[in-house]
């Protein structure tokens, strides 16, 4: 004690307030601040300064100086430094230097030095234990938001931009992160980025949606076995071989792996020279990408049962048609015939005569129908269902609707171009069945038959258009294209 009786003694209740007032204040950087001039005025000293490991306690972190740096005084005078560390676990060093007087640092300046050394490792350790806390419940909240994202939205796909875009938007927050990206495999090898989240100018993201990772690359050898790729200078490092690297620093490339398949990869990156991933965030990285993934493959999983629900629902009502309405349908026609024989008047004849042809009709079109339902639902409307719109659209002008006839898989047999031209030429061939003005009181009967089973000539197979004229008995084709 008889280093204490030179003064310290008498800087003790400088000292208690100061520690009051650092553990009072719940911002670290000014509770640091704070030791930092406590520590030059309980001393004596011209220079303190907090020089702080960064989270993984392997590398440089924040520095917090007072007063001028030693480096500039002539000459710097004593120096003191103390470890600041809680229970074992180094967080960095507080030091002074440039002790007033002539005198040098003594012991008593030693034991006040530690003492706020330990309050500062007490700050620090208090908050990186807060901010983890907190960084852990925002990435589990964001996995979760994530999952429900995928799960509840009705046209999610594991391979639609939109579901992975969600994860790239995600991940980049979660990471505070300049880019986020969601690279899939290429067909020629190698990986491509399907999606991409960024704060970067328009060219990069326009860059990277053109860019693909070789197969040669060794970080594509790492994703495929599941491994994840960590880097604190993507542009420098030399497994790097993306010319996107130039515009990155610290980066994260997790795998999207479920069930020990691998999916893909996210990407996480920071501009250059911003701070490096932590351990922490490292993991918490990899299991936000495990559990995206997993989140994907359900959401596929989700997406298929409901359209294996419609399929289902599709054939009930197929069968339906089939069974029920074009039976009913045809019984009543026959029933029609009947009545069309026994009627003695031409009138009664010829209005009996259209219902059965109409009736005819919509048994040709619900049948048409059935194989649509049959072949499932597509994101644009099929030939077959084209072709009956285009009948449809001629009924005002004809007077009746147009009989349509399909045989054989039409859609199958004709490719875009082809489909186009047919319905050019029918739209054209039922424009010239419109009746004349002096005629216009009298419907047209038209029939469309739409052959996909058609012979040449020749004897190639071919697909053929015929529309009735109705000044002729015969069939008129329109149009024809050989297979």
């Amino acid at each position: 004690m008889r280093a204490l009786a030179g003064g310290p003694i008498s800087r003790l209740p400088q000292l208690l307030e100061a520690m009051v007032t650092v553990g009072s204040d719940h911002d670290l950087r000014r509770a640091l601040d704070r030791i930092a001039e406590n520590a030059a005025a309980l001393t004596g000293a011209r220079h303190a300064a907090v020089s702080l490991l960064d989270e993984d306690g392997d590398g440089p972190g924040e520095l917090i100086t007072h007063g001028p740096s030693p480096a500039t005084e002539q000459p710097a005078g004593t120096f003191l430094e103390v470890p600041i560390q809680v229970q074992g676990e180094l967080f960095g060093t507080l030091c002074v230097a440039g002790k007033d007087g002539c005198g040098g640092f003594g012991d008593g300046d030693l034991h006040l030095v530690r003492v706020l050394a330990t309050q500062a490792g007490i700050a620090v350790s208090n908050a990186r234990t807060h901010a983890a806390a907190r960084r852990r419940r925002r990435w589990i909240d964001g996995t979760a938001s994530v999952t429900t994202a995928l799960l509840t939205e009705p046209d999610t796909r594991s391979t639609t931009p939109n579901a992975l875009t969600v994860v790239a938007e995600q991940g980049r927050d979660l990471a505070e992160a300049a880019t986020g990206a969601v690279l899939l495999p290429h067909s020629e090898g190698g990986m491509e980025i399907v999606a991409i989240s960024t704060v970067l100018p328009e060219a990069v993201r326009a860059e990277a949606e053109r860019a693909r990772i070789p197969p040669q690359s060794p970080a594509v050898h790492q994703i495929r076995a599941g491994l994840a790729v960590f880097s604190d200078d993507f542009f420098g490092d030399p497994r790097s071989v993306s010319p996107l690297s130039r515009h990155y620093g610290p980066m994260m490339l997790l795998p999207l792996r479920s069930s020990g398949r691998v999916l893909g990869a996210l990407a996480l990156c920071r501009r250059p020279g911003e701070r490096r991933f932590s351990h922490t965030e490292r993991t918490l990285g990899t299991q936000f990408a495990a559990q995206a993934a997993v989140a994907l493959v359900l959401a596929d999983r989700h997406r298929a049962r409901e359209q294996l629900a419609v399929f289902e629902d599709r054939d009930r009502i197929a069968r339906d048609l089939h069974d029920l309405v074009i039976q009913r349908l045809f019984a009543t026609g026959m029933l029609l015939e009947s009545a069309r024989r026994k009627a003695q008047l031409p009138e009664v004849v010829e209005g009996v005569g259209r219902a059965v042809d109409e009736l005819d009709a919509t048994i040709q079109e619900i049948r048409s129908a059935i194989i649509a339902l049959q072949q499932g639902p597509a994101a644009v409307p099929g030939l077959r269902t084209r072709i009956l719109r285009e009948a449809g659209a001629a009924t005002p002008v004809l007077g009746t609707r147009p009989s349509v006839q399909f045989v054989g898989p039409v859609e199958a047999r004709l490719d875009d171009e082809g489909g186009r031209e047919l319905l050019a030429a029918l739209a054209k061939a039922l424009v010239g069945a419109t009746p004349s003005v002096s005629a216009a009181a009298r419907p047209v009967r038209t029939e469309v038959v739409v052959d996909a089973l058609a012979t040449l000539p020749d004897g190639r197979p071919a697909v053929r258009l015929t529309v009735s004229a109705p000044a002729s008995t015969e069939p008129l084709t329109v149009w024809e294209r050989p297979l």
